[in-house]
């Protein structure tokens, strides 16, 4: 969920049924902000808080990861 404003690209923002915001997630459901070839992140300055928080390979970001 984008809860502030980092400059996320609109064309990398889904709206859902109450009007959150959130990453847009591809058919696949992988990030579409995820660049495929280097699997690395394509607005990592911009990128949402909750991005920020979670750090690259814990724990946490494996789990979601996995969801």
């Amino acid at each position: 969920m984008i809860i502030t404003d980092t400059g996320v690209p609109e064309t990398y923002i889904a709206t859902d049924e109450w009007g959150a915001e959130t990453m847009l997630r591809l058919d696949d459901g992988w990030c579409a902000a995820l660049d495929r070839e280097t699997l690395m992140c394509s607005i990592y300055e911009n990128r949402p808080w909750i991005c920020r928080e979670f750090e690259m390979g814990s724990y946490e970001c494996r789990v979601e990861r996995e969801a």
